[in-house]
């Protein structure tokens, strides 16, 4: 993973501190762009079926002969989806005799979501307050 992607998903090499998410401080222009990958290959409902099924597999990791009977496209294109969600950081692999076994990357997800995860703690902006100065 490179220093970027590890600043986008709020961790550097010396700390592997938690940055702000998502709802609590704007994201700059590179950041957006990074995490703008990341959704795009979530955004297909075939890599986001695939990206399900590796993660909800026991033991962690599934062969891709297991994964291509469950759609009905070829092999070069579930293959494609594949790579597109191993580029994106979600998922990784490893070539076993004539298989590829994929296994989710779980710290990507967990980074997703705490982009996404408004803190507990804080209230909920009041929509009448934040619009009071606005007109329609």
């Amino acid at each position: 993973m490179s220093n970027q992607e590890l600043v986008l998903l709020g961790r550097n090499d010396d700390t592997d501190a938690c940055r702000p998410g998502l709802l609590t401080t704007p994201l700059d222009e590179d950041q957006a762009v990074e995490l703008s990958k990341v959704f795009k290959a979530l955004g297909d409902p075939v890599r986001l079926r695939l990206l399900s099924m590796i993660a909800s597999r026991a033991g962690g990791e599934v062969c891709v002969c297991d994964l291509t009977p469950a759609f009905d496209l070829s092999q070069p294109t579930i293959s494609h989806h594949l790579k597109l969600l191993r580029q994106a950081g979600l998922i990784d692999c490893e070539r076993r005799g004539t298989w590829v076994y994929y296994w989710l990357l779980p710290e990507m997800t967990d980074r997703l979501a705490s982009i996404l995860t408004r803190p507990a703690a804080e209230p909920l902006p009041d929509r009448a307050t934040a619009t009071a100065g606005t007109t329609s």
